[in-house]
């Protein structure tokens, strides 16, 4: 009699520390605050994400600390944007933990640009995010990612993914009604460095920058002095700063054109809360911004 209750209160646990364990979100590690809000849309609430680059914070900048290195080694998944995103203490933190690891740029073509004036070395260029088509792509791979260490949330994965890229889809819709409205010919514009490339190639606007992909690279006097020339010569207006750069360069720019800075964009991190919180609020914020400055 006892035997049998003993096993019995034994199977009850069992099945309680199943269904806690089950509950229990999946600890998730992206690189990024704008990856680390795909991996929410699509895991909802069977992941707690942490991402390493915080918000409004630069990724080419990042350095590792050892708060980092603890948690990555207790996630179950480590998410990568990769195309060089990522400084290579970080890749190799991610690949020295042993946890699974993504890269999510998986199966997408990436535009290959210079990436600075100084030599001439072609890099991929790692902004997918400035286009919602390619981020289809994107979230797809970070679905693959969560469902192949949480198979059982298969369905729940795919559920959200669906709807998450109809969602890409209307904003990329969107996005073509915006900018087809404004001549070709306005259709300019400066920022900090070159984060938008993506976005150019998509909505068929120019996009100049005193610095190249990453932050890293300093511009040269000429470049700079090309850039001036070119703001006067074409009657550029759109200029922004951006949130994960120091200003002074672009201010530099818009005093000796007397051109008035149009505002700020979101080129590599949301904003903690409004009005980029989310991937799909920068997107919208940006191309809103944009088309305002540009017309």
């Amino acid at each position: 009699m006892k035997r049998g209750f003993f096993i019995c209160l034994l199977s009850m646990f069992l099945c309680s520390l199943a269904s806690l364990l089950q509950a229990a979100p999946l600890p998730v590690i992206t690189s990024f605050s704008i990856l680390g809000d795909v991996t929410r849309q699509i895991g909802g609430e069977r992941v707690q994400v942490r991402s390493l680059i915080g918000y409004d914070q630069d990724a080419h900048m990042y350095q590792l600390v050892s708060k980092d290195l603890r948690d990555m080694r207790s996630a179950r998944l480590i998410l990568l944007n990769g195309l060089g995103l990522e400084p290579l203490s970080l890749q190799r933190a991610a690949l020295q933990s042993r946890v699974p690891l993504a890269t999510v740029t998986q199966g997408i073509q990436p535009l290959m640009m210079a990436d600075d004036g100084h030599d001439h070395h072609q890099h991929a260029d790692p902004h997918i995010w400035n286009d919602p088509v390619l981020m289809q792509t994107y979230a797809r791979n970070v679905a693959g990612a969560l469902i192949k260490v949480d198979p059982q949330g298969k369905a729940y994965y795919q559920q959200r993914l669906a709807a998450y890229q109809r969602q890409l889809a209307e904003l990329n819709n969107w996005a073509t009604k915006i900018f087809n409205a404004i001549p070709a010919d306005k259709r300019k514009v400066l920022t900090g460095h070159d984060a938008f490339a993506y976005m150019a190639k998509r909505y068929s606007i120019q996009f100049i920058a005193p610095q190249g992909v990453s932050t890293e690279a300093e511009p040269s006097a000429r470049q700079v002095a090309a850039i001036i020339s070119q703001i006067r010569r074409e009657h550029i207006k759109a200029i922004f700063i951006e949130n994960i750069k120091n200003p002074k360069m672009v201010q530099r720019i818009a005093s000796e054109t007397q051109t008035k800075i149009s505002g700020r964009l979101y080129s590599d991190a949301l904003s903690n809360g409004a009005p980029a919180a989310t991937y799909i609020d920068m997107f919208r914020f940006n191309v809103n911004v944009l088309a305002a400055a540009m017309k």
